[in-house]
């Protein structure tokens, strides 16, 4: 039996190994590729993952993919993907600064364009997913399959956005201080809209334990905020302290090896207990994160040792597995076609359409409503995270998952192409006044 399992292992490690190899050098490729033509890296990564999927590489060598993909169980490659989704949530959390609401000039607009981004896609979504036909759903969780389809077309993508305003120099701007803040309110949102979807599907929709989980994670919150988030600070803060005079960067890049271990035990444990509390493990590491948002040195010293290796490494995993998952093959006939269009229109026209009429009406011009529009209905990563949760709990079918992933895709790609043709028509100097004040992200 020894001989037989230790060969087991290793024919599970040549295949887990030879996934990796393949996955991570395509999605440098991709993501090279989709900067050379002028868009993110990350939607050339994301559109690797797609191709290395069922979609393309199955359909044009089938047998090379099922060799590669399909000669041993998926389990390392989803126990990777999920681990590493829990470390990229946890740096989402720090990236989240609401110090931008503080400007007063600003506070209306982001205000108005987060609240019109938020309600009428979830409208939009839950009156799409209500006339879905049965057979195309997946689910016999009607109630289920609505609330997440609304919530799916509420989802902005808040890093894909921040690595965009960064390329075309808006960090500095109005529209950028504007945009991240209602992005960053519609994903704090859109992820306790989630939270709350979850734990409603898991209670099965019967009121007393849908109440006692939702008292279980407003507890929790408490709990984390004034209790656990004092701790951690005084935590960090000591030990940063510490390795201050070793350092050699100035930049605060030095990460004790006792402060890195102590902060990845505590993403573990915060994933751990969000499960517990019937809420996917990745949200708890996005609550983790945002306890400890405004440690910029600890922010600076994890994206320069451990962000880089999650960036490379486990993202273009998680991208891949998406893609494994997405057939478009699946989406066979008029009628789920005519569905795939309708529903990337409306979340398109829902998004943009509902916060650049909002930016138009707290008085704010046509051009930059416009931008305000296409930055907010850029939905990528955070889009393709809440999709593959709802796939995994049973609240969509893979037909609806690969129409939200072209969904997600368009609504990613657009972006850069109307960014380009839009903003050179703006005044030079019109957005500069008070820039310095207006972001403080460093």
């Amino acid at each position: 039996m020894a001989p037989s399992s230790v060969h087991s292992t290793e024919v599970l490690l040549f295949f887990t190994l030879l996934q990796l190899a393949v996955i991570v050098l395509a999605a440098r490729a991709g993501g090279a590729l989709a900067q050379r033509i002028g868009q993110s890296v990350v939607v050339g990564e994301i559109l690797t993952g797609v191709l290395l999927g069922p979609s393309l590489f199955g359909a044009l060598a089938p047998q090379t993919f099922d060799w590669v993909f399909r000669s041993t169980p998926g389990q390392p490659l989803t126990l990777l993907s999920q681990v590493g989704l829990l470390l990229l949530m946890f740096q989402i959390g720090l990236e989240f600064d609401f110090s931008h609401l503080a400007e007063r000039s600003h506070r209306r607009a982001v205000w108005a364009v987060s609240a019109a981004g938020l309600v009428a896609p979830f409208v939009l979504g839950a009156l799409f997913a209500w006339g879905m036909p049965r057979e195309l759903t997946g689910t016999d969780n009607r109630f289920g399959f609505i609330l997440f389809v609304a919530t799916a077309f509420s989802i902005t993508a808040l890093p894909v956005l921040g690595r965009i305003l960064i390329e075309f120099g808006l960090t500095r701007t109005a529209l950028g201080v504007i945009a991240v803040s209602a992005a960053a309110i519609n994903d704090v949102v859109g992820w306790l809209a989630l939270a709350l979807v979850s734990a409603l599907s898991i209670s099965a929709f019967e009121p007393a334990a849908f109440a006692l989980r939702v008292a279980a994670l407003l507890a929790c919150g408490a709990l984390a905020w004034w209790v656990v988030r004092p701790a951690l600070v005084r935590i960090v803060r000591r030990q940063m302290a510490a390795s201050l005079p070793a350092r050699a960067e100035p930049d605060g890049g030095a990460l004790p090896p006792m402060l890195m271990g102590v902060m990845l035990a505590c993403v573990f444990v915060a994933g751990i207990v969000t499960y517990q509390l019937g809420v996917f493990a990745v949200f708890g590491g996005f609550v983790l994160g945002v306890l400890l948002h405004r440690e910029r040195a600890f922010v600076r010293a994890w994206h320069a040792r451990v962000g880089a290796f999650v960036d490379v490494f486990f993202l273009p995993i998680f991208f891949a597995l998406t893609g494994l998952r997405t057939d478009i093959g699946s989406l066979h006939g008029g009628q789920a076609w005519a569905w795939c269009v309708l529903l990337i229109a409306l979340a398109t026209c829902a998004k943009y359409g509902a916060c650049t009429l909002a930016a138009r009406w707290i008085g704010i011009d046509g051009l930059r409503a416009r931008i305000l529009g296409v930055l907010m209905n850029t939905r990528g990563l955070m889009e393709l995270i809440v999709i593959n949760v709802g796939l995994e709990m049973g609240m969509i079918g893979r037909q609806v998952f690969t129409m939200l992933v072209l969904m997600a895709l368009f609504s990613t790609v657009v972006t850069s192409p109307a960014l380009r043709r839009w903003l050179p028509r703006l005044q030079p100097h019109a957005d500069a006044p008070r820039a310095a004040a207006l972001n403080e992200r460093s």
